[in-house]
């Protein structure tokens, strides 16, 4: 997994950001969270990171998007030993490959075995309410090599397959033994996944759920979490 500092400026706060597949840290590298540093983490082919810059912060908040929710639920024993404050997840939930609680099994699977650089540009399509946003978003697509995005989905894939199947459940997913979310944000435009299979997730771990008009990617739903939500604090 990489990390990126967009704020490293000895703040005593700091706000991390989990992207979701794919992605890297283009299109969010222009927010800025008020007297807060700011990183910005993706790529999930492997969950090795280094914790040495979360060092020294008396407070950190974490806000996860789409397949970062997974990989927040999936670090539970290092970011649990910190202090952190909010633990927001946005359109995503814990389970990434789930029937009823995240992406249907065969979609999920759909998606990898037809991965193509056409496909992928119509995934990001589908991210967005409308073309006049996908137009927009283009501006700031993530930069990352085709190759290393389909590795990425593939072993997503293949842990949560793992996962499920130790469970004694490979179609529905495994159950959730942990979890660190104060709040989620479902939209309910979110054509990536299912709004109502959030709701499910959410309410099985009983986190509390802020509903919104919006689609899987938008704009103004990451200025909110990213930047006027801390402004205000």
């Amino acid at each position: 997994m990489k990390q990126v500092p967009i704020i490293h400026s000895g703040h005593s706060q700091l706000l991390l950001f989990f992207t979701g597949w794919a992605a890297d840290e283009t299109p969010f590298a222009h927010y800025r969270p008020n007297d807060m540093d700011y990183a910005v983490c993706y790529d999930y082919r492997t969950q090795a990171w280094d914790t040495t810059f979360l060092n020294g912060y008396q407070e950190i908040n974490i806000v996860a998007w789409s397949m970062g929710v997974w990989m927040v639920n999936q670090l539970y024993g290092t970011l649990s030993a910190l202090p952190i404050r909010h633990c927001i997840a946005i359109n995503g939930t814990p389970y990434p490959m789930d029937d009823r609680r995240g992406i249907p099994v065969d979609i999920f699977r759909g998606t990898l075995e037809n991965l193509t650089p056409a496909s992928l540009h119509n995934f990001l399509r589908r991210m967005c309410a409308d073309s006049t946003t996908f137009r927009q978003f283009l501006k700031v697509t993530p930069r990352r090599p085709f190759e290393e995005v389909r590795e990425e989905l593939a072993r997503i894939y293949n842990i949560v397959s793992h996962e499920s199947t130790e469970d004694g459940n490979a179609e529905t997913g495994v159950m959730m033994r942990h979890n660190l979310f104060t709040q989620a944000v479902v939209g309910s435009t979110d054509r990536i996944i299912p709004p109502d299979n959030q709701l499910c997730a959410w309410q099985e771990l009983d986190v509390p759920v802020i509903r919104t008009d919006d689609a899987h990617y938008t704009k103004e739903l990451f200025t909110q979490y990213l930047e006027t939500l801390w402004t205000k604090n």
